[in-house]
């Protein structure tokens, strides 16, 4: 529907409408001479309110060109804040202060804004109305690093200063360190691994270790193990020519037995580190087949069918090992080695335990903190005079065995090569450190084993090897 403003009276356009199509706020155009108004000659002579100038009520005149219009520089104000207000996509709000500084990366906050639009007092006609909001320009994208986004829903806010990354722990965690010895000064060597075989040379010797250690426990009976190569192997980069087995034989339950073996190689053997090596593997094997009858010996405690079983035994283990040498094309003396050997049921109701050997070694009891060095050995005179004559296999095929008195609670039973039985029997030292160390009731833990069994003599410089049982009641 049209309005006829010839007809009908003055327009009602209102003044914001008007400003809508006329930007300028309907001040004057140059070479308009009706000042931009659609009507502007149109008379208002009969109206009743014609004349008023009361600028605090509505005036429907329309105000000659030449005269101030109250109410443009009021428009003129709004047009001026809504032209310059800035693009929504450049304007940056800065962030409001915290009264905690942030933490992590340094956000900069943009500048003071160069404009700031000044709120205008109230307008005659109009109602007071809220301040207007703060307009900044954004400030130039070098000077500032833009805001991080707010942590979505169930994240983490930061309200303090971020906790201190806590100090890494210093932890003092014990040490064995050098192994003891007797004297007031210890041997000149090392007491650590040294230079090592090749490979090209040998390389079963290469692969052998320097030391190794082992064990178990079954109830009543604690096995602890080790080896270590002597110092003198260390020294001339020589493999250790010691081995040993815990193994256990026969079938599942209390019909089984423990295998603790010991094999020490013969030094001027040039293939011993394998035959040592073979000799606790074959007699592992050997001694299995024959598991169900050496039980039922230590069972009955029956001394000569014992023997018989352990002979037999050990020449098939010497038959193998010459066997083997001759396969590899070497000379089965090459493969020299001792072997001595512990057999106990896992039954705990029989105390009885076999022994048998092939060469010389050790095999000493540690009852009530006092030590029996002749337990298998009577013709041992307890000097720690080092002998190199000996029965080895595969040439020596004979073994001697015999029953051990029964196990009491608390013994400490020791089956080692050369390497370590020679100097328990020389010195006195060394006596009361494995004492002290192995007789406290009490099986020490594998490490500590293997670093007690390493306690140092001078002028006993050989491999070393030991299978230590502790006995508990049953």
């Amino acid at each position: 529907m049209g309005n006829d403003m010839n007809s009908a009276g003055p327009s009602r356009t209102s003044p914001r409408e008007q400003a809508q199509w006329e930007p300028d706020g309907g001040r004057a155009r140059a070479g308009r001479p009706d000042g931009g108004r659609p009507d502007a000659g149109r008379s208002d002579a009969g109206r009743p309110d014609a004349g008023r100038a009361d600028a605090r009520q509505p005036d429907l005149r329309w105000p000659d060109a030449r005269e101030p219009d109250p109410l443009d520089a009021t428009w003129q104000s709004a047009h001026q804040v809504f032209t310059d207000q800035p693009e929504p996509d450049t304007a940056v709000t800065a962030p409001e202060p915290s009264a905690t500084p942030p933490t992590g990366p340094t956000w900069q906050s943009p500048p003071p804004s160069s404009y700031e639009p000044t709120p205008s007092g109230p307008l005659p006609g109009l109602a007071q109305q809220p301040p207007r909001p703060r307009f900044e320009k954004a400030p130039p994208p070098s000077s500032y690093e833009p805001t991080p986004p707010a942590p979505g829903p169930g994240s983490g806010s930061v309200t303090g200063p971020a906790p201190e990354k806590p100090a890494a722990r210093v932890m003092t965690l014990p040490t064995l360190g050098a192994p003891f010895h007797s004297g007031p000064k210890p041997p000149l060597y090392a007491p650590e691994p040294l230079e090592l075989p090749s490979v090209r040379q040998d390389p079963t010797a290469a692969l052998t270790p320097d030391m190794v250690v082992d064990g178990a426990g079954y109830g009543a009976l604690t096995v602890r193990a080790a080896s270590v190569r002597g110092d003198s192997h260390r020294y001339q980069g020589e493999p250790r020519q010691d081995s040993l087995a815990v193994v256990r034989l026969g079938a599942p339950g209390a019909e089984g037995l423990l295998l603790l073996a010991v094999a020490d190689g013969v030094g001027s053997a040039a293939r011993s580190h394998v035959g040592s090596q073979e000799a606790c593997r074959l007699a592992a094997i050997e001694l299995d087949s024959l598991s169900a009858e050496l039980s039922e010996a230590l069972r009955s405690g029956d001394q000569p069918r014992f023997a018989v079983l352990a002979d037999t035994a050990v020449g098939r283990v010497a038959t193998l090992l010459a066997h083997r040498a001759r396969e590899h094309g070497d000379d089965p003396a090459a493969y020299a080695t001792t072997l001595r050997a512990l057999l106990v049921p896992l039954d705990l109701r029989v105390r009885t335990r076999g022994f048998l050997a092939v060469g010389d070694g050790g095999t000493a009891l540690l009852r009530d903190g006092a030590w029996n060095l002749s337990l298998t050995d009577p013709e041992h005179d307890g000097d720690g005079m080092i002998d190199t004559r000996t029965a080895a296999l595969p040439h020596g095929h004979r073994a001697r065995a015999r029953l051990l008195a029964p196990a009491l609670p608390g013994d400490v039973l020791v089956l080692c090569t050369d390497g370590l039985s020679t100097p328990l029997a020389g010195d006195a030292g060394m006596r009361d450190f494995l004492g002290s160390g192995w007789g406290n009731g009490t099986a020490p833990a594998p490490a500590d084993f293997l670093w007690q069994l390493q306690y140092r003599v001078k002028s006993y410089d050989d491999d070393r090897t030991a299978v230590v049982l502790w006995e508990a009641a049953p």
